[in-house]
């Protein structure tokens, strides 16, 4: 089953505390955006990356995707000032009817974890990645616990998230017209009253956010090559 995937890539790393754009730091000697490519260079479904960029990481993308032969980027587009706005953007360059959003952030998914997205979306209209909560979770109102939160069936939400591509360029349209800002894409297309299956991911699939993250992700790279 053959997708596109698109990647929000424009943020600024506040939270890393960096100077320039998080995922241009590396990892295991590798810029963090050029593992996430790889993944989905790998995969023969994919026909198409389309990356959100902020214009002033143009060039030394571009230099970075010569240096490590990644081929499938079909467009950078300009991203906007939040993150909804530049998947929005590169939506509007998507040809396949599958069409998955994932964070620039998140290199270590998967390959059958997106694959059961992809099948998974393309049978019912939508898809996330997910796993089970571990901790558990209360509800604190003024530094004071207000609830003890049922955790069997709370999921901590990552991505990929797959979609069928109308449905989600629909649900994108809609949030734009409407005003409405989601907290990840399948709340905009829960806005629509469509329903969103979960595909169990696993817990190496972190999102680098913060300094402490790269050391985790170097744990997980020294395991991956054990």
């Amino acid at each position: 089953m053959e997708y596109e995937v698109v990647i929000p890539a424009a943020g600024q790393g506040k939270r890393m505390g960096a100077d320039r754009n998080k995922l241009l730091l590396e990892v295991d000697g590798t810029p963090i955006i050029v593992h996430t490519l790889n993944v989905f260079e790998q995969d023969h479904q994919c026909r198409g990356i389309l990356l959100a960029i902020h214009p002033d990481d143009r060039a030394q993308l571009e230099q970075l995707l010569k240096k490590h032969h990644i081929t499938k980027v079909t467009s950078m587009v300009d991203g906007g000032k939040e993150r909804q706005q530049s998947v929005h953007h590169a939506l509007q360059h998507a040809k396949e009817p599958i069409v998955l959003v994932h964070d620039g952030a998140r290199p270590f998914i998967q390959l059958t974890t997106v694959q059961k997205l992809v099948l998974k979306a393309h049978d019912t209209g939508a898809a996330i990645a997910a796993v089970p909560v571990k901790d558990t979770i209360k509800k604190v109102l003024n530094g004071v616990v207000d609830q003890t939160i049922e955790r069997s069936s709370l999921w901590s939400i990552q991505t990929p998230q797959a979609f069928r591509f109308s449905l989600l360029m629909k649900a994108y349209d809609e949030a734009q017209r409407t005003g409405f800002a989601g907290t990840d894409d399948a709340s905009l297309v829960e806005q629509l009253g469509e329903n969103i299956q979960v595909v169990e991911a696993d817990y190496d699939n972190i999102k680098l956010t913060t300094k402490e993250d790269l050391v985790f992700a170097e744990a997980i790279m020294r395991k991956r090559r054990t």
